[in-house]
């Protein structure tokens, strides 16, 4: 069986090397043949190297999808089960390391939504806990944002030569 192999971080300091120790072991172990796919510093709605393995999957060129959990898959329970819908409808086989069950049956798929639901309220709280500080910060007079043409190159340069 050929499956992609999909691994995504949210920011460029945090690394995809444990995703992918894990993920390249399994699949090992499975004798599998697969594609590694990365993506970093992606946002909620530009996840181009998603889209990409999502679309192979859906040409046939993957047999499965291989991740680490459902929610370095999908950002919304919405999409998360959607694609994950059709993909089951096209016979692309799921895996995920962690949640560890089959989405083809009924309880999987109710399983997948359950999961889903939790890790949608995980970042809805995460977010209000921003807002939260945001404001107390704000009420408390500081100064919120980037200093002011910290995106100008010659703002990065002068950095690095104090650094």
């Amino acid at each position: 069986m050929k499956v992609a192999i999909y691994a995504r971080v949210s920011t460029t300091e945090q690394t995809v090397q444990n995703q992918l120790l894990a993920l390249e072991k399994y699949a090992k172990r499975m004798e599998w043949e697969y594609d590694i796919f990365v993506e970093s510093e992606s946002t909620r709605k530009t996840r181009p190297v998603k889209n990409n393995v999502y679309q192979a999957l859906l040409r046939g060129e993957y047999d499965g999808l291989l991740i680490y959990k459902f929610d370095r898959w999908a950002r919304s329970t919405t999409e998360l089960i959607s694609e994950m819908e059709v993909l089951v409808r096209r016979k692309v086989s799921i895996h995920s390391l962690n949640e560890g069950f089959d989405i083809s049956s009924s309880m999987g798929q109710a399983m997948l939504t359950v999961i889903s639901a939790f890790a949608q309220l995980e970042r809805d709280l995460i977010r209000e806990r921003t807002i939260a500080g945001l404001e107390r910060a704000k009420a408390q007079g500081k100064k919120l944002g980037r200093p002011k043409g910290s995106k100008d190159k010659g703002y990065r340069k002068r950095r690095r030569i104090r650094e």
